[in-house]
């Protein structure tokens, strides 16, 4: 996809000008801040997986809570069991290796739910995902600090608000990605031979687009640099390191 290539373009020059500290701890934008969702649900899943498809409905299920960033990473490294996973890119598969660096437990398996940055469950259990929910709350979750989106004309903004009050000053990556809605699949040959699959919230393509460091922030982008037809929604999240916890983050519609 183009997306990587024009944005990083795009925010070279765009970093001065644009992603200017903001007074006050709360983002700028017009009306009223929403509450913030408590939490980010990664689902590391494949089309070649055959215990994937009760995972993938209960993403689908989990994307209709607003409360929730719910997202979907296909992973490519299953990809020689016969059957080539038609959303999945090595990037995401990466993301899930680095997770598991970080955490240095080396777990990496199909469907496998990252919450929050912190924990892993099975992404198949519910219970596993709540639970992983109310244990990382106190330290990670997009409702530390809070991230605003909106348009503006040609022009999509986000901006970012500053470090909590009483923590010690941090850093973190932001990521900037491309969501699709939903996509429905006919598995053709694999261990889901003959099944039709529908996925939410396929992340097609996230980047590091700069580094938060504590204080207030706003970024703009032209719009036609994210536009693409198979593209519904944008996702931005704030990441301690690059696969730390994760303690702010938006999604929303582009259209």
């Amino acid at each position: 996809m183009r997306f990587f290539s024009i944005v990083l373009a795009l925010l070279m020059p765009l970093a001065a000008a644009s992603a200017e500290p903001l007074s006050g701890n709360k983002p700028a934008g017009p009306g009223q801040p929403l509450a913030p969702p408590r939490a980010v649900v990664e689902l590391y899943t494949s089309q070649g997986c055959s215990l994937c498809p009760p995972a993938d409905a209960l993403l689908k299920k989990l994307s209709t809570d607003p409360s929730i960033i719910a997202l979907s990473f296909p992973v490519d490294y299953w990809n020689y069991l016969g059957w080539k996973d038609t959303f999945a890119s090595p990037r995401n598969s990466e993301r899930q290796r680095n997770y598991a660096r970080a955490r240095g437990d080396g777990a990496i398996y199909t469907p496998q739910a990252i919450v929050n940055g912190e924990v892993h469950v099975n992404g198949a259990s519910e219970g596993e995902i709540e639970k992983a929910i109310e244990t990382t709350a106190a330290t990670a979750g997009p409702q530390h600090i809070p991230v605003r989106f909106w348009q503006e004309r040609n022009t999509l903004n986000f901006a970012l608000g500053g470090e909590e009050k009483g923590h010690a000053p941090r850093e973190a990556t932001i990521w900037l990605g491309v969501v699709q809605t939903s996509g429905s699949v006919d598995i053709k040959a694999g261990e889901n031979q003959g099944k039709t699959l529908t996925y939410a919230n396929i992340v097609r393509e996230l980047t590091p687009i700069g580094i938060w460091k504590g204080q207030p922030m706003q970024v703009q982008l032209p719009r036609a640099a994210l536009m693409q037809a198979e593209v519904q929604k944008i996702v931005v999240l704030l990441q301690e390191d690059r696969s730390g916890p994760i303690i702010g983050g938006t999604l929303a519609g582009l259209w």
